[in-house]
């Protein structure tokens, strides 16, 4: 999906901007995304949608910090904070942990009450580039875990291929473990996203048969 004219805010082809749509959201923690830089530039990414929604998120793009107040910008507790990251766990998950829609874990591996925690970290970009961004930043290591385990596959659909089907989007990852924290964001982001994605539906090529 290439177009020249792209929103001045989002940077999306006109056809699928929701700029226009997008809610302002208390979040009760602050979202720190980091997106590997070959993700930039993919016109159905979900990461403009949180930015224009919540004033607590920022968007870092690089490969690598030397720590995370670097990476953060600001001195910050890490043991406070969470990283969205599925593998390299410090323990194998209960059964009743993997029935959770959102499990909450300190850096030990222990669980981690909601009120501890002061913001959260995502890797933006396919499953290869966050793995990437993973291994590259050995700090995460001191940061709490958070891993979501959602009841139903991504919203993208067939628009966009994940390589297993309990994966999904950053928003949608992000908005679910913002309201396990105490927040209320989850409908209105996702009523965001499913507006873009049938914005593209709508706007790709017909093909006959």
């Amino acid at each position: 999906m290439t177009e020249t004219n792209a929103c001045t805010r989002c940077g999306k082809p006109e056809s699928i901007c929701v700029c226009d749509r997008a809610p302002t959201l208390k979040s009760p923690v602050d979202v720190l995304i980091l997106q590997h830089p070959q993700e930039q530039d993919v016109d159905l990414g979900t990461v403009p949608l949180l930015l224009a929604s919540l004033p607590r998120a920022e968007k870092v793009v690089g490969l690598s910090w030397a720590s995370f107040s670097q990476a953060l910008g600001r001195d910050a507790d890490p043991a406070e904070w969470l990283v969205l990251y599925p593998s390299s766990l410090k323990r194998e998950l209960s059964a009743a942990e993997k029935a959770t829609p959102v499990v909450l874990l300190d850096r030990k591996g222990a669980t981690m009450e909601p009120k501890r925690v002061k913001g959260i970290v995502a890797l933006d970009g396919t499953w290869s580039q966050a793995k990437a961004l993973w291994w590259r930043n050995a700090w995460m290591l001191k940061l709490g875990r958070a891993l979501v385990h959602p009841k139903e596959p991504s919203i993208y659909g067939r628009m966009r291929k994940e390589p297993r089907k309990e994966y999904v989007s950053t928003l949608e990852a992000v908005a679910m473990v913002v309201d396990a924290l105490g927040g209320d964001l989850g409908p209105e982001l996702r009523r965001l996203f499913r507006t873009m994605v049938q914005k593209a539906r709508d706007s790709a090529p017909k093909t006959g048969r």
